[in-house]
């Protein structure tokens, strides 16, 4: 089975979805001004809600 992958905003998780549609998602989601991150479902799991994910820190 293909790995699944889950678009994170500030108020929510998507469901489970392909990489190609996470990928989109996320464009679309940028083009209208709001941040969204894609990880994998078993990470989305592990995180269990937005509000207990980590914005990654670019240095």
């Amino acid at each position: 089975m293909d790995k699944m992958y889950v678009v994170i905003t500030d108020k929510e998780f998507s469901e489970p979805m392909s990489r190609e549609r996470a990928i989109n998602i996320v464009k679309n989601y940028d083009e209208k001004g709001i941040t969204g991150y894609i990880v994998s479902e078993e990470e989305a799991n592990r995180i269990g809600s937005p509000e207990n994910f980590r914005e990654p820190k670019w240095e």
